[in-house]
């Protein structure tokens, strides 16, 4: 109740503020999609706004003056399709950025014309592709404005726990998924990370910084590999070039400042540092435990030239948890949680040089993470240590060139020079099923190499067809079965300008985490996880801002590490939430192993999405069915543990003014697959994923309002996160005290309020 009043204490405050308004600036830039390439003359419109203009030799536009408010803004150019992008907002604290990458008209026919289009589609890519732009994934309620949890609204992605960010890719593991920032791999993006996973409970990629991100859950081209349901792509934008700039921000579980300007002619940087208070609520409540975090990004970037760009991008995080162990209670506690201080950066130096059919870029990357994880029992005797590194440093050549009108080729080529450490104390281990696993201790300090190669094809071809083909080469060293192979191909047919039938399939290859493989010697007999995917579906464009999509998808999975102990397990059910003991340290894969897990994932996916326009609200409602099996070594059929069989999802808003908008969003997923307790506190491999969790459902509700104002520009938002209190969790334990079965719950109702201050 105390947020709620503070939020209207601040909305009253617009009397005050509202007369001190100022107006903003646009500025952007136009280019071709395949060569970047500038594209001048192009036409630049504001749509329900009188004002126009061209670009300029260098691609370039500006509007100046303009009242702040969000805009739609239209482009074409003479042998492009015209495209339009929505919730473009304008404030009076600096100016507005925006590219348009515009794709060339192949279309000839006689009659057919392509009208504007909020919806662009990559020619890479026609199916299971999403787009979302910064303003679109700041406002999604319930997000912590937040890359990864804006997603959550998308067809065919799941939520396995209750507030955290284990994407469940139509039906696929946590660890399937690859997550690119400014085109650079980032093992993961998500503060106290799941070793050999990609899921945390919050990403920590500052929002502020993002252009846009582009979401494929599945049919990827060959340029994305070692990954097999998802490609998250995270572009940032570049600093501001007219003068020091900043913002300072908090939120509803960290504070931060921004910093941003140029540095030099035809230079400009970014630079964010955040700190979470959640260690300071934790700690006033009583918990007995607190995490606590930090995260850095900078990017730097220069022009050389018309022709030649230079770029360096750091991203770090750094996540510690404190124990406080003074009773008893506590004690117990904190015995169930599997704790893991962690230190992780990713950094980049990456160089582009324009030709004149194409470009081609070169870069040089370091991941690095130190895992320091733990877990003790109740009289603080340690059952688990886990000192690991990865490190991988990698050389990247990506080339794009254009053969003609019709056809392109995209060609690429990468080595992966990787040092991975651990030293591991693992006593005899019994199972809730009954198993001992054995490992007891490990120490080791490997280096491995990874090749990958790729050539990708794109033809247009009789008027109406665009073909995509490609294959891709992947090496890696740790395993006896060293080389693979991955052909892909997708067609798409325009049956009528607004409607597209589309149709993928191909073969992906993921080589086991290296912690996989460190749990016994025979673990380099593994081979890389192979899926044959198929994905049929059409796309039809109801009006320019109304998309009407549906696809089907079949993934056949095989060589899906098994445990050689446990031959039920196939890690395909592993890598969600903070595994631990009472995960009985599944995901971490340390015991034998070998590559005899098999499966499939199956579903159909229909969503309606509306953009902002000159109608101003927008939403996207979606449904999924979803089944996924999977086989392990016993050769029994099971649900897999992310089966998670309907998926319903609708989200909306409404821009009420220049100043107030108000959004939703409301998700129901039915339970996920669980083992039930025996009386005991055992469970029966009989009774391996037999049964179900409650469904998880969730209403959130968001406000937001702005003030602008002379140079400053104040963003106030209130968010109430399941707003009727539901507490359904993702998972049921055993309560060895009170020998019972307990099931986990949510956090509930959670109001939050953000300030940001942008100057």
């Amino acid at each position: 109740m105390k947020l709620v009043k503070l939020f209207l204490f601040v909305c009253l405050l617009n009397t005050f503020l509202d007369a001190q308004e100022s107006n903003g600036v646009l500025i952007g830039r136009v280019f071709d999609h395949s060569t970047n390439q500038p594209i001048p003359f192009a036409s630049v419109q504001l749509l329900n706004f009188d004002q126009g203009t061209q670009s300029d030799t260098n691609g370039n536009f500006v509007f100046k003056n303009l009242p702040p408010r969000t805009y739609q803004l239209r482009v074409s150019a003479i042998g492009y399709i015209s495209e339009t992008k929505s919730d473009i907002p304008i404030n009076t604290a600096k100016p507005t950025e925006i590219v348009f990458a515009l794709k060339e008209s192949f279309l000839e026919l006689e009659g057919v014309t392509i009208t504007s289009d909020y919806f662009i589609k990559d020619p890479f890519e026609t199916n299971s592709v999403a787009t979302f732009s910064y303003e679109e994934i700041r406002r999604a309620p319930g997000g912590f404005e937040d890359v990864i949890r804006a997603l959550s609204v998308l067809p065919g992605v799941a939520q396995a726990d209750a507030g955290r960010n284990d994407l469940i890719v139509r039906g696929g593991a946590p660890s399937e998924n690859l997550y690119l920032l400014d085109g650079v791999p980032v093992p993961n993006i998500n503060h106290f990370g799941t070793q050999g996973a990609t899921g945390g409970p919050l990403s920590f990629i500052n929002l502020d910084f993002v252009n846009e991100t582009t979401f494929s859950t599945g049919g990827f081209p060959v340029l994305y590999g070692d990954k097999l349901s998802s490609v998250l792509q995270i572009n940032l934008r570049e600093g501001r070039k007219d003068k020091l700039g900043g913002k300072a921000t908090i939120s509803a579980s960290q504070f931060g400042l921004n910093l941003e300007g140029p540095l030099a002619q035809n230079s400009s940087f970014l630079f964010s540092a955040r700190r979470s208070y959640l260690d300071f609520i934790f700690k006033a409540a009583g918990f007995g435990f607190v995490p606590e975090y930090y995260d850095v990004l900078s990017k730097y970037n220069i022009t050389l030239n018309s022709k030649s760009f230079l770029s360096f991008l750091f991203v770090g995080a750094f996540d510690n948890v404190k124990y406080f162990n003074d009773t008893e209670e506590k004690r117990y506690d904190n015995s169930t949680v599997l704790g893991s201080d962690q230190t992780q950066y990713a950094a980049a130096l990456q160089f582009k040089q324009l030709f004149d059919e194409g470009f081609y870029t070169i870069s040089l990357s370091r991941n690095f993470v130190d895992f320091n994880t733990s877990q003790q029992d109740s009289l603080l005797n340690p059952i688990f240590l886990n000192k690991s590194r990865e490190g991988e440093n990698i050389l990247k050549l990506d080339l794009i060139y254009k053969i003609g009108k019709l056809t392109e080729i995209n060609f690429g080529t990468e080595a992966k020079l990787i040092n991975f450490s651990a030293d591991i104390f693992f006593p005899p281990f019994q199972t809730t099923f009954g198993e001992t696993l054995p490992l007891n201790s490990v120490v080791i300090d490997k280096r491995y190499y990874k090749y990958a190669s790729y050539l990708n094809l794109n033809h247009m071809f009789l008027q109406r067809f665009i073909a995509n083909a490609g294959l891709r080469f992947d090496y890696f060293d740790a395993l006896n079965t060293k080389q693979y192979i991955s052909p892909r191909f997708s067609i798409s047919y325009m049956l009528t300008p607004v409607t597209n039938i589309n149709f993928s399939s191909g073969i992906f290859n993921q080589f086991p985490s290296y912690i996989w493989l460190s749990g016994d010697p025979a673990n380099k007999n593994l081979k890389a996880i192979r899926v044959n995917q198929y994905v049929l579906g059409f796309d039809h464009r109801v009006k320019e801002d109304l998309l009407l999509k549906n696809e089907c998808y079949y993934k056949a999975y095989s060589n899906y590490p098994t445990s050689l102990i446990r031959p039920y397990l196939s890690l395909a059910n592993t890598g969600a939430g903070f595994a631990g003991s009472e995960d009985n340290f599944s995901a971490f894969g340390l015991e034998p192993l070998v590559s005899a897990g098999k499966g499939f994932s199956r579903g159909i996916e229909v969503s309606l999405q509306k953009k902002s326009s000159d109608i101003p609200h927008y939403g996207i409602v979606s449904i999924t069915y979803n089944e996924s099996k999977f086989i392990a070594l016993d050769g029994v059929e099971r649900f897999g543990s992310f089966d998670q069989r309907w998926i319903f999802n609708i989200s909306g808003g409404f821009i009420f003014s220049n100043n107030y908008e108000t959004s939703f969003k409301f998700r129901y997923a039915t339970g996920k697959p669980a083992t039930p307790f025996n009386l005991d506190g055992t469970q029966s491999i009989a009774n391996y994923n037999s049964g179900r969790l409650d469904p998880l459902h969730s209403l959130d509700i968001r406000i937001d309002k702005r003030w602008f104002f002379e140079h400053l520009t104040l963003i106030t938002y209130i968010d109430l996160q399941n707003i009727y209190n539901n507490k359904n969790g993702g998972y049921i334990r055993w309560d060895r005290r009170e020998k019972k079965i307990v099931k986990n719950q949510s956090i509930g109702l959670l109001p939050t309020i953000g300030l940001s201050l942008e100057f």
